[in-house]
């Protein structure tokens, strides 16, 4: 399994629950689902079953949180590697 989407609803809340590899390829069907005409709801990205992100992908959950999405359930090399580029790009 290189990468899989499942959604689901918690509430008011919209969750996409992410799991194999976030890379490159990915990337366009997740802005895909994410873009802000599809947002009626507040949405989470549930990263527990993700096994591998690339720097495209760090990238891409940057953008996501810069627009109120919510990451949940981020492996702590992830959580890092955002902070890290938040900061580079001060």
């Amino acid at each position: 399994m290189t990468f899989r989407i499942e959604a689901a609803r918690r509430g008011r809340l919209k969750v996409f629950i992410l799991s194999g590899r976030i890379e490159a390829e990915a990337i366009a069907e997740l802005r895909r689902l994410l873009e802000p005409r599809n947002r009626v709801r507040k949405l989470v990205i549930d990263l527990k079953d993700v096994t591998l992100v690339d720097r495209e992908g760090i990238q891409f959950l940057l953008g996501c949180e810069a627009d109120a999405i919510t990451l949940e359930n981020c492996a702590p090399y992830v959580r890092e590697w955002i902070e890290r580029e938040k900061g580079d790009a001060r």
